[in-house]
């Protein structure tokens, strides 16, 4: 990760006004007067992950602003965007590739932005006992006899084989298309040998099965385990609590953290229209503002809050599993195999490294990934990942509710990046990704050109061929 300079209060005001928004920033705080809208209404997933959310409602944050917050979950990915396009909700906890998605026309038209990033990490890859046993016999085993992580997909591969040679066409559950998952789930395989398969949406086909060996399809993430106990998938990739609750269920195992696969990988993001925000500036800088607060106090003091978030997660209203369940993964630890508990405490990040400011390289791996699997049908040149990064993650807004923050005396100059911030990290290195293979966000089509698998220069997906 970036090592950031430290910036003065003064840079970071200078910052804003150079960005065209200093006309918002006062010397004092933003008035409740100043708001546009006090009165919102937020969408979520019942997520671990959603957790700035619900404590930036539980511990007051909202209400410090001056808003009054309804967060209400959504039976799904899609019924959640249409809801933030048509105005029903203010906005929303969204996948990251939800913004990008709309914004470039993949599934539905629509112009989204976001200025706060959710955390990192979070997610996992889960399989069937059935489908674990027979990985084992592909996975070396550590002194302490337990199974060497990471582990690869390719000790998948010969299991998959089998189901093929028997007929049987292998599945696995995704969250969405433009999910994290999706892609996480795609990168492992196709990291161990395994294609994951192409999309064709100028032609109709969003399955993103053409040419695939394992088959990717839909399930809502609380649905993931009773879709795997009830055989209809073999394995799936979704956040949390979901992989800790087959553990428990005594269903499937967990067998690799997003964190393994790509170190400190952005996940959710906070997701409004571009009309919301532009006919709310004010109030989506305050929104913003609290949101901040809470991921630095789900952070704070080395996780020290986390027990507490754990509670406030565990109600009904939010994630409404087991608090037990929860603690698994968000107190620092994750278990795999029955028993094999590890310490991840990386598992879920929601403000070190910068994890809340909305960076461009985050979007143009994103675009990346829609390119590699054919979401996006056509070669684009490195300008266009640029463009479009820019035009639906906003650090901008970020920075200016940093300031006040700052200003305000909750926060400190040194929890955010520098003023001179360009928005991409440094070259995520090789041995942060399970394939060995760096990402620069600069060179988004020199890095497709350096993956084996996928999509990369001209190519494109010509019925179930690859073409260019």
């Amino acid at each position: 990760m970036n090592t950031f300079k430290r910036k003065s209060l003064a840079a970071t005001l200078s910052l804003a006004v150079s960005l065209g928004l200093g006309s918002l920033l006062s010397t004092s705080a933003l008035a409740v007067e100043d708001l546009e809208k006090e009165d919102l209404k937020f969408g979520f997933i019942k997520l671990t992950d959603m957790a700035p959310l619900a404590i930036a409602y539980e511990k007051g944050f909202f209400e410090d602003e001056g808003l009054y917050v309804t967060l209400e979950a959504q039976a799904n990915w899609k019924v959640l965007l249409d809801r933030v396009i048509d105005g029903e909700l203010d906005g929303a906890h969204m996948l990251a590739g939800q913004p990008l998605g709309a914004t470039i026309g993949f599934g539905t038209q629509a112009d989204i932005i976001t200025a706060f990033s959710m955390g990192l990490n979070g997610n996992g890859i889960t399989v069937s006992n059935d489908v674990w046993e027979e990985m084992k016999k592909h996975i070396p085993l550590g002194a302490d006899g337990k199974p060497q992580h990471p582990i690869s997909a390719a000790a998948l591969k010969p299991v998959i084989e089998q189901y093929q040679a028997a007929g049987k066409p292998f599945n696995m559950g995704m969250v969405f298309p433009v999910s994290t998952h999706n892609y996480e789930l795609r990168y492992w395989l196709a990291a161990g040998g395994i294609h994951p398969g192409y999309y064709a949406p100028h032609k109709g086909d969003t399955s993103g099965q053409i040419d695939a060996q394992a088959l990717l399809s839909v399930t809502p993430p609380p649905q993931m385990p009773a879709t795997l106990e009830a055989g209809t998938i073999y394995g799936y990739c979704v956040g949390e609590p979901w992989n800790q609750q087959a553990v428990f269920k005594g269903i499937g195992v967990p067998v690799i953290t997003d964190y393994e696969i790509w170190k400190n990988n952005p996940e959710k993001v906070f997701g409004v229209s571009q009309a919301w925000a532009d006919e709310n500036p004010n109030t989506h800088i305050a929104v913003v503002k609290a949101l901040i607060r809470a991921a630095a106090w789900l952070d704070a003091d080395n996780n020290a809050n986390r027990g507490e978030a754990v509670e406030i997660l565990s109600q009904p209203a939010y994630v409404g599993a087991d608090a037990e369940v929860i603690a698994n993964s968000m107190t620092g630890t994750f278990e795999y195999e029955k028993g094999d508990v590890r310490e991840v405490p990386d598992f879920n990040v929601f403000f070190r490294y910068n994890a809340t400011y909305p960076y461009y390289s985050d979007a143009v791996w994103y675009l990346t990934q829609m390119r590699r699997w054919g979401q996006i049908a056509e070669a684009k040149p490195d300008s266009w990942y640029d463009e479009v990064a820019r035009s639906v993650y906003k650090p901008e807004i970020y920075m200016e509710a940093a300031a006040l923050l700052i200003e305000e005396g909750y926060a400190t100059e040194d929890m955010f990046p520098a003023a001179d911030e360009d928005g991409y990290k440094d070259p995520t290195p090789a041995e942060d990704v399970i394939d060995g293979i760096g990402f620069d966000g600069t060179q988004p089509n020199a890095y497709l050109e350096s993956l084996p698998i996928g999509l990369k220069g001209e190519q494109k997906v010509v019925g179930n061929e690859i073409q260019g």
